[in-house]
């Protein structure tokens, strides 16, 4: 104990926390474990249920401890992360026998893997702790949160109230638990711990890269720096909208969500005129570089722009736009760090790219993955298939998502996907899957098989006949006996003599 006129450093009483927030996680989930499929779900609804009475609330919090973003669509996503993420792994079968072959005896036997800590991004806060404090108990481990340092608070209430429903309805005392003295040294503290079984990292590759080296298994994320390409064929009004409602989803937010449009040159005029009547701002060259100049720092994403409304980046890049105004749009040529707009800004801004054709279209949209969001999210619009097949064989991404926005899409609320609040980029993106991770991923399976009839019995016919034969074949190529016998002797052939 530090005696009250001690001022312990921050990083050690970090430290200490989460170590001990590991143990007590650790004795939770060994009770937790041996609870039966009823128990699970039965907890697992009252945590659900705890999160759609609060979700309003918990996004309101986020947004005024974060400083950006929407509450209205934080209250969707908290929805969502409950809701759609509930309804999709309601019926999974995460206790006891979960596949069984009777006929070959072959069985598989769900096994959690223990303490989960998972990473939890400023951006989304209270959606992605839901979404991992409810994947976690479905499958019987046990949840320890790692704040982002400016969301703490809101962070620790879903932990509260999570943890609180799981107790009513039957779930061990500190099944979920939300570090609240947040260091990086903290936060590694609880990924390296020897009780921690597995991490789940949501945040910046510099976290994800952590999480990665820590020795423990993980799944982590990638940069999302999504291009949306609205091709000829395009219903350009249908295309337009999507994209504006994934923009103003929580003010981009979203890793998935559109951060560049590419659009072929001959519809290039009805698309901007779809945009600017749904109140997107066209900037001009000059606002396009007072704009360029404040997105990034140094060689890195102003972290300042992210999630605010488009008229408070144009007052912070210094020019003015109405405040009903939903996105900013800036003509773009290039990508790359020389052209600041082409980057992931996760915020309302996109940068706009005009090409001759799709073939045109594909290169630009493969540069701009390459350049900084491999492996996770592109859009198209289109209405024709080969196109969407041929984009879809050739982009080194995992989700190609077809006339929907970004951000509602690749998570799974506008598409059939797993609904998911961490994407994986797989090998291109430096990931171990491509998946929506989900709870199926935090799941072990052991496997009962039974040998197959007659396979021993096989194997041992077998073997004595390959005896027998080696006997032979040792008779016929061993030399006669000379013990004794002179005439054995001078019966043997002498070696032929060199010429």
């Amino acid at each position: 104990m530090i005696p009250r006129f001690m001022v312990a450093d921050a990083d050690l009483v970090s430290i200490q926390e989460a170590r001990d927030a590991v143990r007590r996680s650790a004795r939770a989930q060994e009770a937790w474990k041996r609870a039966d499929q009823a128990k699970v779900d039965r907890v697992c609804e009252a945590v659900v249920g705890a999160m759609k009475t609060n979700a309003d609330r918990l996004g309101r919090l986020a947004c005024e401890e974060t400083g950006f973003g929407d509450a209205r669509s934080k209250a969707r996503k908290n929805l969502f992360a409950a809701v759609d993420v509930w309804e999709s792994i309601r019926d999974l079968k995460t206790v006891g026998v979960v596949r069984r072959d009777d006929e070959r005896r072959l069985y598989e036997i769900a096994e959690p893997y223990g303490v989960v800590v998972g990473i939890i991004p400023v951006t989304n806060p209270t959606s992605t702790a839901i979404f991992k404090i409810l994947i976690a108990l479905k499958t019987r481990n046990s949840i320890v949160l790692s704040p982002h340092p400016r969301a703490v608070r809101c962070i620790g209430e879903v932990a509260r109230i999570a943890s609180e429903a799981a107790s009513r309805a039957g779930a061990p005392p500190d099944v979920v638990i939300a570090l609240s003295k947040l260091t990086l040294e903290g936060t590694e503290a609880a990924m390296r711990a020897r009780e921690t079984a597995l991490i789940l990292a949501t945040g910046g590759p510099g976290l994800v890269r952590a999480a990665y080296s820590c020795g423990k298994p993980a799944f982590g994320v990638g940069p999302g720096n999504a291009p949306a390409y609205i091709e000829k064929s395009a219903d350009v009004e249908l295309a337009v909208e999507a994209i504006v409602q994934s923009q103003v989803f929580d003010n981009g937010t979203l890793c998935c969500s559109e951060q560049s449009v590419v659009v072929d040159a001959s519809i290039k005029e009805a698309v901007v005129a779809a945009f600017r009547g749904r109140d997107a701002h066209l900037c001009s060259p000059e606002e396009k570089g007072k704009l360029a100049r404040i997105v990034v720092k140094g060689r890195a994403l102003n972290p300042a722009i992210v999630g605010l409304y488009p008229w408070q980046i144009a007052e912070m890049a210094g020019f003015a736009v109405p405040k009903e105004t939903t996105v900013l749009l800036a003509e773009e040529e290039g990508v790359g760090w020389d052209h600041p707009l082409s980057i992931e800004k996760l915020a309302p801004i996109l940068a706009l790219y005009t090409v001759k054709d799709w073939r045109e279209g594909c290169e630009r949209c493969i540069e701009i993955l390459e350049f900084g969001g491999a492996g996770h999210t592109l859009t198209i619009h289109s209405r024709n298939d080969e196109i969407v097949w041929q984009f879809a064989f050739e982009k080194p991404t995992h989700r190609i998502l077809v006339n929907t926005g970004a951000s509602h899409g690749a998570v799974g609320l506008s598409t059939w996907l797993k609904p998911s609040m961490t994407l994986g980029c797989g090998a291109f993106g430096g990931n171990i899957t491509s998946d929506n991770i989900t709870a199926e991923h935090l799941l072990l399976v052991k496997r009962l098989a039974w040998g197959k009839p007659g396979f021993v019995e096989q194997e041992a016919k077998r073997r004595k006949e390959r005896e027998v034969v080696a006997a032979g074949m040792a008779a016929r190529a061993a030399p006669p006996s000379f013990h004794g016998s002179a005439a054995a002797f001078r019966s043997w052939p002498a070696p032929p003599r060199r010429k």
